[in-house]
């Protein structure tokens, strides 16, 4: 299956739903065909292609899921997909109060396409890691890229390797003892797909193809467990570079946040 049509109904069909495998702490449920997760950095709501409802139903099904995590105190994602219906949820997500982060596009590639030896820049490894120390590590990294306090991440990435430790792969690439980059592999336990995620990396370092070298690194260990399937939510600078190594553009994602108010 190399068709944008049949990667997009695997897609749709594999990797929406309920997560295989938990984080400590982490709670799933549903409400009606929407699905939450609360107890994360912050909650994540997500729906089949056709949510099955319009109009003010959908107006109060949205009102309900802003109001659980306005309850809670926490902030909660709604992820949209460019092909979901009805197509006015971003109108009505946007009259609830949430706001659009920036759209990305999701591709998917065969594993066994991918793999490769990764070619890294002199004085480059890299590394998998577990350790707590090198998820902070991580994080700071990451904070650094974004220019944001991206702390929560070494929390959340611990608790999935908690959770399920053979379903995360966390890999850095290091110079000089400093973490330029990192990425890693989360595999959906269940499915034939597994997820890149992460790949930022410091801007000195860019340009270098220290981020291929992470996809190659993570489609060997795919593939060496027999994963059909790599999806990426793809940024404006990561897509071109995976269209290259043949991935294939299905649709596109946008988050949707809603945020608490700011007490003061």
């Amino acid at each position: 299956m190399t068709n944008s049509d049949g990667l997009l109904a695997a897609y749709d069909e594999q990797m929406r739903g309920a997560p295989p495998n938990l984080p400590a702490g982490v709670r799933c449920e549903w409400d009606g065909p929407v699905l939450r997760l609360s107890g994360q950095y912050r909650g994540f709501v997500s729906t089949p292609p056709d949510l099955g409802v319009e109009g003010t139903e959908l107006d109060r099904l949205i009102a309900r899921q802003r109001d659980f995590f306005a309850a809670r105190g926490e902030a909660v994602e709604w992820k949209t997909r460019a092909h979901d219906r009805p197509a006015d949820l971003p109108e009505r997500l946007l009259a609830a109060g949430f706001v659009p982060e920036e759209r990305e596009t999701v591709v998917i590639g065969r594993a066994e396409e991918m793999t490769a030896d990764p070619v890294l820049p002199d004085g480059v490894v890299l590394r998998q890691v577990t350790a707590d120390a090198d998820l902070r590590r991580i994080a700071a990294m990451e904070s650094a890229v974004w220019g944001q306090d991206w702390g929560w991440l070494a929390d959340d990435l611990a608790g999935r390797i908690a959770a399920a430790p053979t379903e995360v792969v966390v890999l850095v690439a290091e110079a000089d003892g400093q973490v330029v980059s990192a990425a890693w592999l989360v595999v959906r336990t269940g499915t034939d797909f597994a997820g890149l995620w992460g790949g930022s990396t410091l801007e000195a370092w860019r340009g270098r193809g220290i981020y291929r070298a992470l996809v190659a690194a993570r489609a060997n260990v795919a593939a060496a467990r027999g994963i059909r399937y790599l999806q990426v939510d793809a940024s404006d600078d990561s897509a071109p570079i995976l269209r290259r190594l043949g991935f294939h553009a299905v649709t596109t994602t946008t988050p949707y946040i809603w945020s608490p108010p700011v007490r003061t």
